[in-house]
């Protein structure tokens, strides 16, 4: 079994120190640390932080000649095991990588664990020493002892993350199965017997969906735990094959005493049901071209508006149907969801197959021209799924067999053995279910850049399509930070403020001769014989320009959207609606 020893070197200095033990390497071992972590697409470089590397056979010395990055070489000889030591620098408090300090202590082992070329079909396992009294430990990872772990393989070590230090822990069951929630960091009035509750609730309806609602469904583990991270500011998660780690602002927990769904809670509770959902959509049903993972390296897929996108659609819809939300609230989510695809022109220039490839480039490497060249696989994916799934339900109306999204999930899950799936396996389901019309129709939309017929097919189940009002910083064309004077961070292509050269790192200063200090208060300056005319004073690299705006009377990309109920809907519409949405 190869076997990682994880101890604490300098809390205060935020390193870890690992010992690699091989027990029969070969005569060149090669030695290498993952560039990336799966689910989150984007090299980040994890060597950067390693340090110290030795190695040696029983009392020899080993050399090792580093032929890449993020890569060893190891010159062995006789059949002693291979023993290598290193540290490891750990201060990212995200979900993605390794953190410690005398407080708390995380870990992924893809940031720590250096993998041992020809070696990862073997077991591997953990050994954790040295840590602080009244510390504990919770990870998905079967335990062998009590500080000690093991993986059937590297792949699966690197899928269990492992939280260290004093925390909350609770459980609960779903479908049977073990669940735990551990929560760091949290303040003396979070009420966990609530997040338990709410969790549990979601979970249950979660695999319900994905095995039916046949007694006796379980699903794909046999434990599953969540880690939460509560912090003063921040909002994240990354889904894993038993676990998710989980990072929000601490304030967003629920309180003790409090009954009502705070928007923060809510955030929180989406955040929950995304990753939870991962757990059968990309980390079992994956793309094909993920198979097996090249952790030296990008890799690549077209399917990511499928992977993240559907799971982004049934994140809140699954609040919507376990009862945590009401119809009302889910329809203003959905709303934000919609504005927010249709305030980017950048819409109409990337498909959803184009921005899943460019993940790696584009969606982790967001900059001022972001909303003007791509689109978010998130969200647009999340209106596809929308797209998709009013499509099957009204088409299936009256039928002897209802379709749906839930349908078309679940013959996936069953067909590929919750395996690799590849695009045309997705169209070919939806062919079944809704005809081959349909499934050329998901083509189109997947690989082109028009909009999506969402106003026809929410009117078919009672939802009423309205414009709202437009902000300035919409009218505008504008993305922009109040928080240190109003500084321009994103201007969009075809806009009035690019018209009138507005550019990103601008501080607009003044509108007409009058000092501003939130945008908005522009509107006050214009006087009612030239209400269109805005003359703006910016600061630029420590010049003060004067610019000539035209303020146009509507949203320069996409007036945000209002979702409601229709007054009088017909009777077919409102058992299309209770049907999606389980009221």
């Amino acid at each position: 079994m190869i076997n990682y020893k994880i101890e604490i070197a300098d809390a205060h200095a935020h390193l870890f120190q690992l010992t690699l033990t091989i027990p029969a390497p070969a005569e060149t071992q090669a030695l290498s640390l993952p560039v990336w972590i799966p689910g989150s697409y984007m090299v980040r470089e994890f060597s950067r932080h390693l340090g110290g590397l030795q190695a040696r056979q029983g009392s020899r010395a080993v050399a090792l000649r580093q032929t890449s990055k993020c890569s060893w070489e190891a010159r062995c000889s006789g059949r002693g095991a291979l023993v290598v030591s290193y540290q490891v620098y750990a201060f990212d408090s995200s979900v993605r990588a390794a953190f410690l300090d005398a407080q708390r202590g995380f870990f992924n082992g893809a940031s720590l664990c250096l993998r041992a070329h020809g070696k990862e079909a073997q077991s591997h396992g953990i050994e954790l020493a040295g840590l602080p009294e009244g510390w504990q430990v919770a990870t998905s990872m079967t335990a062998t002892g009590a500080l000690s772990y093991q993986a059937a393989d590297y792949d699966e070590l690197i899928d269990h993350p492992v939280e260290l230090g004093r925390f909350w822990r609770g459980e609960f069951s779903a479908a049977g199965v073990p669940h735990q929630l551990v929560v760091s960091g949290a303040l003396p009035v979070f009420d966990g017997t609530r997040l338990l509750a709410d969790a549990q609730r979601i979970c249950e309806a979660q695999i319900a969906l994905w095995h039916g609602e046949r007694r006796g469904a379980v699903p794909p583990f046999g434990r599953y735990v969540f880690l939460l991270n509560a912090v003063d500011e921040g909002y994240g998660g990354l889904e894993h094959r038993a676990s998710t780690a989980l990072i929000a602002a601490r304030r967003d927990l629920p309180v003790l005493g409090q009954q009502e769904v705070s928007d923060g809670y809510l955030r929180l509770l989406g955040l929950i049901s995304h990753e939870y959902f991962h757990t059968w959509n990309v980390k079992r049903l994956r793309p094909d071209t993920f198979a097996s993972f090249d952790y030296s390296q990008e890799n690549y897929t077209e399917l990511l508006w499928f992977f993240e996108g559907f799971t982004s659609y049934y994140d809140d819809l699954m609040l919507r149907r376990c009862g945590l939300i009401d119809e009302a609230r889910y329809l203003k989510l959905l709303s934000a969801t919609i504005s927010a695809v249709l305030a980017v022109p950048g819409r109409k220039q990337q498909s959803l197959a184009q921005a899943s490839f460019d993940a790696w480039i584009r969606y982790y490497r967001q900059d001022e021209n972001t909303p003007n060249s791509t689109v978010s696989y998130y969200a647009k994916g999340a209106l596809l799924a929308l797209a998709l799934d009013l499509s099957l339900r009204s088409q299936s109306q009256g039928a002897s067999r209802s379709a749906s999204l839930d349908e078309v999930m679940r013959q996936l899950w069953q067909r590929s053995g919750g395996g690799p799936i590849s695009e045309a396996d997705i169209l070919a389901v939806v062919a079944e279910a809704g005809g081959a019309a349909l499934a050329e129709e998901l083509r189109r939309w997947v690989h082109g850049t028009e909009d999506l017929p969402l106003p026809a097919l929410l009117e078919r189940v009672g939802v009423r399509w309205c414009s709202d009002k437009a902000s300035l910083a919409q009218r505008l064309g504008l993305r922009v930070s109040e928080t240190d004077g109003i500084r321009v961070k994103q201007v969009l292509q075809g806009s009035a403020a690019l018209a009138g050269g507005l550019a990103a790192g601008d501080e607009i200063l003044a509108c007409n001769s009058w000092r501003l200090r939130k945008l908005d208060e522009a509107l006050q300056t214009l006087a009612p014989e030239r209400l269109s005319q805005m003359a703006l004073l910016v600061a630029r690299d420590q010049r003060v320009l004067s610019l000539n705006l035209c303020l146009p009377l509507e949203a320069q990309a996409g007036a945000p959207v209002r979702l409601s109920p229709a007054e009088k809907a017909p009777a077919r519409a409102l058992g299309l609606r209770r049907a999606w949405l389980g009221s």
